[in-house]
């Protein structure tokens, strides 16, 4: 999976999003703050459909309207605001026109700026986009690939807002757990994961590890122009690798793993590999 998955496009020209502090609104009056914010806003050099190519199937969604503007569009958000959500879903499903066997997941966890018109709206545009590729939601473990293909399903909705009671393919947030470490320090995050998989329900959920490290605001003062990337990600993606490669997957281990900039190592290839302790594991059991 890709942590804050749009994010490889922010518009500098737009307002600062909803989910920024008024501090931040107020300084981005400022050209020149904008253009630090996108340092720290991007997380992705992808698109949907190169990380799709790349075997990215967890996607990390937050969305927001356009205070202002007439009408219920929805935009993806982190700072700035990215693409129209109509647009990354049209994208994504072309790759799985192309791609009939792939299944792929949609967390939308942050909402902001939203009532319930604007929720409705994002809804009927997720039924748009997909239409009977949406899996209904159903116990997690009957959720095989073997389930998905028998039912021409391929795109699992996550939305952690109330209104998903209403609609049988919107899956409650609480099915899809994705705790954060909220650290700058790698050796507290990894220890974090390892806490929190231990902690994983046994049966009933998904469970995102998500090896990402969050920048306080000391850290973007002390490191403005270099951004994200060069402060944080860059440094520390070798040991978060080597995390994920000493992982092992099915219960209470690794379900969906989570990065910054998945092409900057060999994420994607690296989290799929583990897929192979899998089936090892069948092949002794047999």
């Amino acid at each position: 999976g890709s942590h804050d998955s749009f994010s490889y496009w922010v518009d500098e020209k737009s307002p600062v999003g909803p989910d920024q502090a008024t501090a931040i609104k107020r300084l981005a009056r400022i050209s020149l703050v904008k253009k630090i914010m996108k340092k720290w806003s991007v997380t992705q050099n992808l698109t949907f459909k190169e990380q799709l190519e790349g075997g990215i199937r967890y996607f990390d969604l937050r969305v927001s309207s356009k205070p202002g503007e007439i009408g219920q569009e929805i935009y993806f958000i982190h700072g700035l605001f990215g693409i129209k959500v109509w647009d990354g879903l049209k994208e994504i499903n072309t790759f799985l026109e192309q791609h009939p066997k792939e299944v792929i997941f949609l967390d939308f966890n942050h909402f902001y700026a939203m009532d319930d018109s604007h929720h409705f709206f994002l809804i009927n545009r997720i039924r748009s986009a997909f239409g009977s590729k949406l899996c209904s939601v159903e116990c997690v473990e009957y959720v095989t690939l073997q389930y998905m293909w028998e039912k021409k399903h391929q795109v699992l909705i996550f939305y952690h807002y109330p209104l998903y009671q209403e609609y049988p393919f919107l899956w409650p947030g609480n099915k899809m757990p994705a705790p954060w470490a909220n650290t700058t320090n790698v050796h507290k995050l990894l220890q974090f994961l390892e806490t929190t998989l231990e902690e994983r329900s046994r049966y009933g959920t998904f469970h995102v590890s998500q090896a990402i490290l969050t920048p306080r605001v000391k850290t973007i003062a002390r490191h403005l122009i270099r951004g994200l990337k060069n402060t944080l990600v860059h440094r520390n993606l070798p040991m978060i690798l080597n995390w994920v490669k000493a992982q092992k997957p099915g219960v209470m281990g690794v379900n969906i793993i989570t990065s910054d900039f998945v092409e900057l190592v060999d994420f994607a290839a690296t989290v799929i590999a583990l897929n192979d302790l899998l089936l090892e594991e069948d092949e002794s059991a047999t």
